[in-house]
């Protein structure tokens, strides 16, 4: 569903993103680790179609971003780092507001606003101004924002920042309740959050991919090195960076 091939992106003459290939297919919930300035947001902006690629190609859910970036973002569902809201906008005027954005009308908007109310726990703060809310409820709206149009493929940046503890836990359950049919690639810099939500992580670090594969095997190399699994990525991150010119 999700499909990059010798992806590279620069800005002047810094190498963004490096030829970076992966594919992420349905029932998948993926990883995204680096270190700030790694290539994260990079990729993650071309995969929404923000910015087109220098060379190699992306798609999402069958549509090249080049070709049919329009395609993409119907069956995308993007909550970006910095989350975009209309401060002045009541949380259900805003959330009908992009609802009727992705075409939805009639009994369909009804049953997806009344669901995306339901999961993102909103209930209490609909008759507010977006500006009224605290963090962590303004993280949630941008999520229910993503999810709903009920897309295919969801891409998600930082989407904890700003939630409390006991947010976090549930947000992780939540995850896991969308994963059927779905492909769902999450970018985080809370290593325990990426292992404890997703059974695959692509580590990427000076625009490279470094690893793409199971937690548990992370995990593996982390006991035979009598270790854990953050001191085997930030090994690996250092290796890479030890070489670099």
């Amino acid at each position: 569903m999700i499909h990059v091939q010798k992806v590279s992106k620069s800005y002047g003459a810094v190498r963004a993103v490096d030829s970076v290939s992966f594919e992420i297919g349905p029932g998948e919930i993926v990883g995204f680790l680096g270190p700030n300035g790694a290539g994260k947001s990079t990729l993650l902006k071309m995969l929404s179609t923000w910015l087109l690629p220098d060379d190699g190609t992306l798609q999402v859910d069958g549509h090249d971003t080049r070709q049919d970036p329009l395609g993409v973002r119907r069956s995308l569902g993007y909550l970006p780092e910095h989350n975009p809201l209309y401060e002045a906008m009541r949380v259900h005027r805003f959330l009908e507001f992009v609802a009727h954005a992705r075409q939805l009308n009639g009994p369909r908007l009804a049953k997806r606003m009344a669901w995306v109310v339901k999961s993102c726990s909103l209930e209490d703060v609909l008759g507010k101004r977006v500006n009224e809310c605290s963090k962590g409820y303004r993280q949630r709206i941008g999520v229910a924002a993503a999810l709903i149009h009920d897309p295919r493929v969801i891409i998600l940046d930082e989407p904890t920042h700003g939630l409390d503890p006991l947010q976090v836990v549930a947000f992780r359950d939540f995850i896991q309740g969308l994963r059927e049919g779905r492909a769902i690639l999450f970018s985080s810099h809370i290593l325990n959050e990426v292992v404890t939500i997703a059974e695959r992580v692509l580590v990427i670090h000076h625009g490279q991919l470094l690893y793409d594969g199971p937690v548990e095997t992370l995990q593996g190399r982390a006991r035979t090195a009598g270790t854990d699994i953050e001191r085997v990525i930030l090994d690996m991150v250092r290796a890479t960076s030890a070489v670099r010119p």
